[in-house]
């Protein structure tokens, strides 16, 4: 590869030293951000290699192996004898076809398969695309280590005693807080602090229904979500999703009108796996619409503060004005997924959620609310999103652009807004099971499709994690599921 205004050299063969490789990651931000900011447009001539030393006061190698990196992830291109430019966007995949299915009662069991995946997730030696929480490399993990020690200095008896049920006081007056400014009408007391999400989840529904019930879920759904109606004994109603707006009114209506519908579970914000965000008239009439048939709503709003837009998605609660919206949510996929520090507002069902929660682990940890408590007090959460929502979107362009160019034509891919993932398409022949199995002997991790449903459907298609932080493994990770996948295909 010839690189302007140097000695033409292979990739790599500037010697970069620690320090150098330090100062590189700081030089391609930077660079990232002046694309970003609209300075550099795509097709648009970047500075050459020695104004940027001058500028940057950095050496030729660091500036170099940036432009390296960048041109590498599909950000920028080398022209020969003209420099680096920013890359004008290729053809993108085509979008996921919605499958088209009426609402039906869902019978296949996952559990298998599910545990199948999950045990893979530990395993640090893989090429993970399937785990959704932030590599530790984009967590605040010196804020939180400051935060603890000061915690369970100045507060030791607090932090090695039991908290109250509902949860930190300080923790609840801080999410209050910011549930006020997407508009809810939410106080401390409204508050309940549970294990993750997954704990609001499963109090909500426990609260709410009785084995033998049947719930309305989206389709595709988290597949935590489809485990967790299995154990409790509920049957999943499974309404289409469309991999742009979610589920639609329409859809939603013909299920309620046709089952007995016991609750019904949404993530309108960036849907795992689809991506998908319901446009807020959707939102609306689906609340309402849900409010007067007397159908209790179980919002999953856990993805919302990762949007790519200059604002937040607006949850379904906002527009409840009946008390019939349980809203669940948390700090796993953003702050620390080690803490399990979820939260949820119960409304109407707070004392049955109180008796539930103290029913099965009492409280959450104290130590734990108390670091996310001051982490949200101090203003630290807001800086740390912004940096999060810019790193995990640029990741999702990185793997996007290499999912067009290694993998088997008829991929179709997502193209979210928000959260963390993307909902992959294969050809029609390939069992994504199969794929999930040969990728794993290979040392890569996905997500097979027919986990995100409890019925037999998504058999072609895989969700991939955007929640690393690239590196080259990753894209001999892409190439080599571009190749399984257009072996089976």
């Amino acid at each position: 590869m010839y690189h302007p205004e140097t000695t033409p050299a292979k990739a790599g063969a500037a010697t970069v030293t620690p320090h150098e490789t330090f100062r590189y990651h700081h030089v391609e931000q930077q660079i990232l951000a002046m694309i970003e900011s609209g300075r550099f447009a795509a097709g648009d001539r970047l500075p050459s290699l020695r104004s940027l030393c001058s500028s940057m006061g950095v050496s030729l190698a660091t500036v170099n192996h940036a432009y390296m990196e960048l041109e590498r992830k599909g950000i920028i291109e080398a022209r020969p004898r003209s420099g680096y430019f920013v890359r004008k966007p290729g053809v993108p995949l085509p979008l996921p076809v919605t499958e088209q299915s009426t609402p039906e009662i869902g019978e296949e069991n996952r559990t298998n398969l599910i545990q199948m995946v999950l045990e893979a997730v530990g395993n640090k030696n893989l090429i993970s695309f399937g785990c959704v929480t932030p590599d530790p490399a984009l967590l605040p993990g010196k804020a939180l280590a400051r935060i603890m020690q000061d915690v369970t200095r100045l507060s030791t008896y607090d932090s090695l005693s039991y908290e109250v049920i509902q949860g930190n006081p300080e923790l609840r007056r801080q999410i209050a807080w910011r549930g006020q400014e997407l508009g809810l009408a939410v106080q401390s007391e409204d508050v309940l602090i549970t294990v993750g999400t997954m704990e609001a989840l499963h109090i909500t529904l426990r609260a709410l229904t009785h084995p033998g019930d049947s719930v309305v879920i989206q389709s595709p759904t988290y597949f935590c979500l489809v485990q967790l109606l299995e154990n409790l004994g509920l049957r999943a109603i499974e309404v289409p999703s469309s991999p742009e707006h979610g589920i639609s009114p329409a859809a939603l209506h013909e299920a309620i009108t046709k089952f007995d519908v016991a609750a019904c579970i949404l993530s309108p914000n960036f849907n795992n796996p689809d991506g998908s965000l319901m446009p807020d008239e959707a939102k609306r009439e689906i609340v309402d619409m849900l409010a007067r048939r007397g159908v209790p709503l179980v919002e999953d709003d856990v993805a919302g503060d990762v949007h790519f837009g200059p604002s937040r998605p607006t949850p379904l609660k906002s527009f409840d004005r009946k008390d019939n919206v349980t809203l669940c949510s948390s700090f796993s996929k953003t702050i620390a997924p080690g803490y399990r520090c979820g939260w949820m507002l119960p409304g109407k069902i707070m004392r049955k959620a109180l008796e539930i929660k103290a029913t099965t682990n009492v409280c959450c940890a104290s130590p734990t609310q108390m670091v996310v408590a001051e982490f949200l007090r101090q203003g630290l959460y807001e800086r740390h999103l912004k940096r999060l929502r810019v790193a995990t979107e640029r990741q999702m362009q990185t793997i996007q652009h290499h999912l067009a160019t290694y993998f088997p034509e008829g991929t179709g891919v997502t193209r979210p807004k928000g959260g963390g993932f993307l909902w992959v398409s294969l050809p029609e022949k390939v069992d994504s099971v199969q794929l999930f199995k040969e990728a794993k002997s290979q040392g890569i991790l996905i997500s097979p499709g027919p986990i995100f449903t409890t019925r037999d459907q998504f058999r072609n298609y895989i969700r991939l994690s955007c929640c690393g932080v690239w590196h080259e493994r990753m894209e001999h990770g892409l190439k080599v599921l571009g190749t399984l996948a257009g072996e089976l295909a």
